[in-house]
């Protein structure tokens, strides 16, 4: 019973890992970037993405810019962190074109 459970354990935590995914969403401010001048930071996030701890913010990474864009994702090191800590602390990368 006891090898049965931690199988089936193993196989859902195998599935989790197979089913999670990066996410990735663009905001266009304005008429887009009209350069390719990019300031990129971090969001701090902890409890799986639940609670901002640290959140970048976009109008002032513009830097008074009226056109930009912004990208928001989790990239592999993000995500590669968040597994580590198990979801514990989870971030996120932010950068915007101008």
């Amino acid at each position: 019973m006891k090898t049965k459970m931690m199988k089936l354990f193993g196989a859902a935590m195998l599935c989790s890992c197979l089913l999670a995914s990066c996410y990735s969403y663009t905001s266009v401010v304005g008429d887009g970037p009209k350069g390719n001048s990019q300031v990129t930071k971090w969001n701090h996030y902890v409890i799986e993405g639940l609670v901002p701890v640290g959140v970048s913010d976009s109008k002032a990474m513009a830097g008074g810019a009226k056109d930009y864009s912004v990208h928001t994702r989790m990239s592999f090191v993000n995500g590669l962190i968040g597994g580590i800590t198990f979801g514990i602390y989870t971030p996120t990368t932010t950068t915007v074109t101008k």
